[in-house]
Formats: structure tokens, sequence, C-alpha cells
């Protein structure tokens, strides 16, 4: 039995490893990399099976935000070229939101920048998850607001909300380098409120942001301690107008190690591949499948993400299917539209694809150059 089948084992067991195994996870070479991912699949395979869930984001509130958090296109001092709006109208949020229900999102998630609601807030979120939640009952909606005042959580859950994301995003040693505006233990107590609410507990990380593995591990634990159900791993998006503008740290090898060892810490939580994914895991994405059983479809916050069809294509090719769907692995059609939902064809996994297939129009015995 090698050391990666043992800390499987642990995980299976939903025993915690130590810190010097979950450091290993993050110290191992290039050479283990395929074992690493495979103790992780067991892990995942036991909790999860084969499915993978659909996230889907609608940034109900986006720029202008008084906090400083130092990776954040939002932030205030950000001269990042992000859309910038107020809070939308509850047609508008139920029309973004239907459109990832129909792509097969099975959650919806709702996210305002700012360091957190009024009570105003709360009454408009609110009335726009009932209206959400009258069209479409069986679909789990998560809020993002911020730090929570007294009361708020509870009276997100009676509107039918039912999860509460809000990240630790670093270790707490860390904390101080990535923002001045908050605490971390601010973070730990609004995660905490939201449980003790009956909110669904989401709380995850961003990695690249100058971290150690220490810090990695730390947080990874921190997470465990607060029992999340679901624990959302982003990498950084390095936005222009930000002070981690010039931290590209990252390399895919990297990331599905530090999914792996998130995924051994928090053996049986949702783990999500959440933003920054397809900038640095790149052609690596379908091996994070192994490791992580939840994706966010589509486009996040401030950033696009590759199109919703490629990501069904992607599920499907790597031999997963997407949890809720009734037939087949999905391959997608053509998007209808920027603003639409991309329909979904559902055919055999050997079904032929004329589509996929190009003819050559250029290099030799043409005017144009090779494709190299």
């Amino acid at each position: 039995m090698t050391w990666l089948d043992a800390l499987a084992g642990k995980a299976i067991n939903r025993e915690l490893p130590t810190r010097d195994e979950a450091l290993a996870v993050l110290a191992s070479g290039d050479d283990e990399l395929m074992d690493v991912v495979a103790a992780a699949f067991r892990v995942r395979r036991r909790f999860f099976g084969r499915r993978v869930k659909l996230n889907y984001l609608v940034n109900v509130k986006s720029g202008l935000c008084p906090e400083d958090c130092f990776y954040c296109s939002q932030r205030a001092g950000s001269s990042a070229d992000v859309l910038k709006y107020t809070w939308l109208k509850t047609d508008e949020v139920v029309a973004s939101a239907e459109a990832g229900v129909a792509g097969g999102a099975r959650r919806v998630c709702l996210v305002a920048s700012g360091r957190g609601p009024t009570d105003r807030d709360i009454d408009r979120v609110c009335d726009t998850i009932a209206s959400f939640k009258d069209r479409h009952p069986d679909v789990e909606v998560c809020a993002c607001l911020g730090l929570l005042s007294e009361g708020q959580a509870e009276r997100l859950r009676e509107a039918g909300t039912t999860a509460y994301n809000h990240n630790l995003n670093t270790s707490g040693g860390h904390y101080a380098d990535i923002c001045t505006t908050h605490e971390y233990a601010d973070r730990v107590s609004t995660v905490s409120a939201a449980r003790d609410a009956g909110l669904s507990p989401c709380s995850g990380l961003i990695a690249g942001m100058g971290e150690t593995d220490e810090d990695l591990v730390d947080v990874a634990f921190a997470l465990r301690s607060l029992e999340p159900d679901s624990v959302p791993v982003n990498f950084l998006i390095p936005f222009d107008g930000t002070p981690l503008a010039a931290q590209w740290n990252l390399t895919p090898q990297r990331c599905l190690r530090i999914l792996a060892m998130v995924r051994f810490v928090c053996p049986d939580a949702e783990v999500r591949l959440a933003g920054g994914r397809e900038i640095h895991l790149r052609t690596l994405q379908p091996l994070a499948l192994h490791i992580v059983n939840s994706i966010f479809l589509g486009d996040y916050l401030t950033s696009e993400g590759q199109p919703g069809s490629a990501d069904l294509a992607m599920i499907a090719d790597a031999g997963f299917t997407v949890e809720g769907a009734d037939a087949a692995p999905r391959v997608p059609a053509e998007s209808a539209g920027p603003a639409a939902a991309p329909p979904v064809a559902v055919l055999a996994p050997d079904a032929p694809r004329p589509d996929l297939v190009q003819i050559r129009r250029r290099g030799p015995g043409t005017s144009l150059p090779a494709n190299t």
C-alpha cells in the first residue's frame, strides 16, 4: 500500500489527514501526479459516483465595492474595466437564473458586491428568491451578499434560500496580506451564522495569491472545522488594475494538487471547481473532474468562462454525467445566442458529429499560412 492509498482510505472513512500528509500532496512531484489524481478519484467516487453538479452564477450587483480585497476586480480603487451596475430587478435576475437552469444547473448563486447587505437589500433579495422559487421549487438557491447582520440569515432561509456562500479565501495568518478592511474572523463568524440559521454553509478558498503550502493546508483544515456542505476552490484571476495583477504563480499540475488536497481534507463535501479554472488548468480541466464533483456553468462574476456548451461536452467526454440529467451524456448543440442558455441535444456517446470535422483550407496547396 502506498502513502496515497493510505490517505485515500482515511478520507473514505472521513478521517482527517495529518498536516504532513496534506502538505505531502502539495509537494508531490509530476511523476506522482496521476497517482494523486487517482487516489482523490477513489474518494470522489465513493461519495459522489460519476455525477457532476452544475451551478450558475448571477451577479445581481456588480462593482463599486467599498472593501479592498486585493484579488477582487470590484474592490475599492480597482481600475479593472468590469461591468458596474446597482441591484438588478427581480425579473432580470429570474431570467438570468433560468438561463442557467435551462443549461442544466441544479443551483443558482446570487452574488452581490459590497461589505454586506442592509435590511432593505435583504428585502429585495428575499423577494427575488421567493419569485424564483415559485417557478423553480426544486432548484437550490445560494446567496452570497457579504457579511451578515443579526437576523438576516434567518430571513433569507424563510424566503427559500438553500445555502449561503462566504469564502474564507486564505489562511488566518495570510489574510492581512490580501485584505485590510475586514478580518478573517469576520468571515468565519458569517459562515457560522449562516449554518446556525439553517442555511447550508458554502465556503472555500482562492489559490494563487502568494500563499504558502502551509497557508493552503491551514485554510483547508479551517474549512473542515466549519463543516461546509460545499467548498468552492477558486484560482486567482489576476485582473489588470488590481494589486495582485502580477501574481501568475499557478500551473495546471499545481491546481490539481490543490484540488486533491482539499478533497482529502473535505472528502464528503461538494468540492466545486470555480473561478479561474480555464485560465490555470487549461487543457487539464477534464482531469479535475476526477477530483471535484461540481463546477460553475459558463461565466463568473466579472470574467467570462468557457461556453456552457463546452462545459457540457467536457463532462460527457470525460465519462461523467450531469447531476439530475435523465439521459445519457449530453452533447451540446449550437448556442441560441449570448443571452440564452445553450440548448442540449441528447445523443449517444458514439453518435456521429460531422460538425467537429473541419476541412483544411490553409497550409500546403493554398495561399494561407499553415496552422502552426
